[in-house]
C-alpha cells in the first residue's frame, strides 16, 4: 500500500513539474522575463545539476540586463564544475555589455582548452553556435581538426558556413561528408535543396553544380553521377538527369529501377516527352517483366491522358495486347485496373470496368492491391451515379488502411462524392478532418474543398449555385468536359456577381488548359487576375497562367511576369516557392528577392 502511495505521488509530482517547466518556457517566449525568471530559478533549485535550466536563469537575467548576477552566477558554476563551455558564457556575458576586450579574452581561454582537450570542442563549439559567433564556432572545430584530424566536423562546420553565407566552403564540406559517410546523403540534400528553393540565388545552384562536375571529372565513382542527376531533378532538368542515369547504367546495369522512378517524375511534371524517351530506353534494354510492365503502363497512361488523342481504338487494342502478353496475374494488376478505368472513363462502358476489376478481386493479392482495386471499382460506381455503393467500398479501403496514406485518399474520395450528390454537411464535416492529415496534396485538396462548401454556404442558404457548381465539377469527374463547361457557362450568366463567380472562372479555365484550348483557358484566369485580386484563387490565376505561356506558348517574358506577380505578392500561396525558383530561373541573374 504504501508503495502504492509513493507512486500516485511521484507521478502528479512529475506532472506539476511538467506544467512548472511548461509555464517557465510560456513566460519566456512572451518576454515576460521576470516571471520566466522566477519560474526558471525554483526549477533549477529543484535540479541543480539541470544545465538547461541553469542556462534559461543566465537568459532572463541577461535579458532584465542583471550582467552582474548573470557573471556571478557563472562563475559559481565554473568553479563548481569546471565546464570549460561556461567561458564562452561568461565571454558572451561580457559582449552584451559591449566590453569585447574581456569577452574576447574568455573565448580564447575556451578555444585553449580545445588544444589541451580537442573533445573540449562539443561543448564549445555548441554555445558559441547557440551564441550565433560563427567565426568562434569555426575556429573551435578547427583547432580540434588540427589536434585530431581523425576526427569528423563536416556536417557542423558545414552548417556554419551556410550561416556565415560562405555556400562555396558549404558545398565542399557537405559533398566532402556525403561521400564519407553516405547514410549522411539524404539528410545533406535535404540542406541542399533548403538553400535550392528557399535561401539561394541562381549562383548558388550553379556552384553546386560546378562542384559535382569536378567530382565526376577526378573521380569515376557513380556516386557522383547519381548524385548530379539528384540534383538536376531538383531543377527539373529531366533530361539531364537521364544522361547521368544512362552513365550510371552502363556501369552498373542493375540500376534501371531508378531510370523508371525518373520517368515516373517527369511524367509527374509534365515533362511527357522526356518521360517517352526515358521510357522508350527501358524496353530497349530490359527484359525485366516487371519493369517491361510497368514502362508500358506509364506509355499508355500518358496516350489515355493526353487530350490531343483521339484513337481510342488504338489505346483500346494495346491494352489488350499488354494484358494477353503478361496474363490476368497479381503482376499486371495495374495495368487490369488501367484497362478497367479506360473502360469507364474513355470508352463509357463501366460494366466492362466493373467486370475486369472482380476478376481482379479473385486474384491472391495483397492489401494495397486490394485497395487499388476497390478504389477503381468505387471509382466506376460514382461514375454511374450509384454513390451508396461507391461510399460502401471508400469506406471499406478506410477500414483495411486507416493510417495509411491510402486510407485519406479513401477518405477524400468519399468525401467528394457526398459533395458530388449534394450532401454538403456531410462533405464540410469529412473535409475539415482532412485538412490535417500528414498528406500535403490530399489536405490540400480537402482545403478548397472545405472553403469552398463553406464560403457558398454562407453566401447562398438556398446553395442553389453551389449544388448547379458541384454537378459541373461531377461532369468533369466523369470525363464529361463539353458537357462541364456549359454547365459552368450557365453558372456564370444565372450567377454573375456572386460568391460562386470567381472559382467558377477557375474552373473554366482548367478545363479549358486540359482541352489544349490556351487562348480562352487565359482569358478565364485574366478574369480572376482582373476581378478578384483579392480572392483565394488570384494565386492559382496567375500560376497557371505564368505555366501556359513558360511550357505551352513558350513566351518566358510573359511568364516571367506572372511568376513574378505571385513571388512578391502572394507568398503565403502553396506556389510561392515552385513560382519563386521558375522566376529566378527566367531571370537568369544572381540578385536576391
Amino acid at each position: 500500500m504504501k508503495k502504492i502511495i509513493f507512486l500516485f505521488y511521484l507521478f502528479y509530482s512529475l506532472i506539476g513539474f511538467s506544467q512548472n517547466d511548461q509555464l517557465a518556457q510560456n513566460y519566456f517566449d512572451k518576454g515576460e522575463f521576470e516571471k520566466a525568471l522566477v519560474s526558471y530559478q525554483e526549477l533549477f533549485n529543484t535540479q541543480p545539476g539541470n544545465g538547461f535550466y541553469f542556462q534559461q536563469t543566465i537568459e532572463c537575467y541577461q535579458q532584465l540586463k542583471q550582467y552582474v548576477v548573470a557573471e556571478k552566477a557563472i562563475s559559481e558554476r565554473y568553479n563548481k564544475y569546471k565546464q570549460s563551455s561556461l567561458l564562452v558564457e561568461l565571454g558572451a556575458n561580457y559582449q552584451l555589455q559591449k566590453d569585447d576586450s574581456k569577452a574576447k579574452k574568455y573565448f580564447e581561454q575556451a578555444l585553449d582548452k580545445i588544444i589541451k582537450n580537442p573533445s573540449e570542442v562539443y561543448g564549445i563549439a555548441a554555445v558559441f553556435e547557440r551564441k550565433v559567433l560563427i567565426e568562434y564556432a569555426l575556429q573551435a572545430y578547427q583547432i580540434a581538426l588540427e589536434i585530431d584530424p581523425n576526427m569528423n566536423f563536416n556536417f557542423q562546420m558545414a552548417v556554419l558556413y551556410g550561416q556565415n553565407g560562405q555556400t562555396d566552403k558549404m558545398i565542399e564540406k557537405f559533398l566532402e561528408e556525403s561521400y564519407k559517410n553516405p547514410q549522411n546523403l539524404i539528410l545533406i540534400q535535404n540542406q541542399f535543396t533548403r538553400f535550392m528553393n528557399e535561401n539561394a540565388d541562381v549562383a548558388f545552384n550553379e556552384a553546386l553544380r560546378k562542384a559535382l562536375l569536378i567530382r565526376i571529372q577526378k573521380n569515376q565513382d557513380v556516386f557522383w553521377n547519381q548524385y548530379l542527376s539528384w540534383y538536376y531533378v531538383q531543377q527539373r532538368e529531366f533530361g539531364k538527369a537521364f544522361i547521368q542515369e544512362k552513365a550510371i547504367y552502363k556501369r552498373n546495369p542493375e540500376s534501371l529501377s531508378n531510370i523508371v522512378n525518373l520517368a515516373q517524375i517527369s511524367i509527374e511534371e509534365d515533362e511527357k516527352e522526356t518521360a517517352k524517351e526515358i521510357l522508350a530506353f527501358i524496353l530497349e534494354n530490359t527484359k525485366d517483366t516487371d519493369l517491361q510492365m510497368q514502362a508500358h503502363y506509364f506509355l499508355t497512361e500518358m496516350k489515355i491522358n493526353d487530350p490531343l488523342i483521339k484513337d481510342y481504338s488504338e489505346i483500346e487494342k494495346d491494352l489488350v495486347s499488354l494484358l494477353n502478353q503478361y496474363g490476368i496475374t497479381p503482376y499486371s494488376i495495374k495495368l487490369q485496373i488501367l484497362k478497367a478505368h479506360f473502360d469507364t472513363f474513355q470508352m463509357k462502358n463501366p460494366n466492362q470496368g466493373k467486370a475486369i476489376l472482380k476478376t481482379a478481386l479473385e486474384l491472391p493479392i495483397n492489401e494495397y492491391q486490394k485497395a487499388d482495386v476497390k478504389m477503381e471499382l468505387a471509382d466506376i460506381f460514382l461514375f454511374e451515379e450509384k454513390f451508396n455503393q461507391a461510399s460502401l467500398y471508400y469506406s471499406q479501403i478506410e477500414e483495411d488502411l486507416k493510417n495509411d496514406v491510402i486510407g485519406h485518399e479513401a477518405t477524400l474520395k468519399s468525401a467528394k462524392t457526398s459533395y458530388f450528390k449534394g450532401d454538403f454537411v456531410w462533405a464540410l464535416k469529412q473535409f475539415k478532418e482532412l485538412k490535417s492529415v500528414s498528406s500535403q496534396l490530399i489536405a490540400n485538396d480537402a482545403l478548397e474543398y472545405f472553403l469552398l462548401i463553406n464560403d457558398n454556404t454562407v453566401a447562398d442558404s438556398t446553395q442553389t449555385a453551389l449544388k448547379q457548381f458541384a454537378r459541373g465539377d461531377y461532369l468533369i469527374y466523369q470525363n464529361k468536359p463539353q458537357e462541364a463547361l456549359l454547365q459552368f457557362q450557365d453558372i456564370l450568366k444565372n450567377f454573375k456577381g456572386q460568391e460562386i463567380e470567381s472559382v467558377t472562372l477557375y474552373r473554366l479555365g482548367k478545363i479549358y488548359e486540359k482541352l489544349g484550348d490556351y487562348q480562352s483557358a487565359l482569358s478565364q484566369y485574366q478574369q480572376v487576375i482582373d476581378h478578384y485580386s483579392d480572392g483565394i484563387y488570384i494565386d492559382e490565376a496567375l500560376f497557371f497562367t505564368a505555366e501556359i505561356y513558360s511550357k505551352k506558348l513558350i513566351d518566358q517574358e510573359k511568364a516571367k511576369s506572372f511568376y513574378e506577380k505571385l513571388v512578391f505578392h502572394h507568398q503565403d500561396s502553396i506556389y510561392f516557392v515552385e513560382a519563386r525558383k521558375k522566376y529566378r530561373e527566367l531571370r537568369g541573374d544572381n540578385k536576391e528577392l
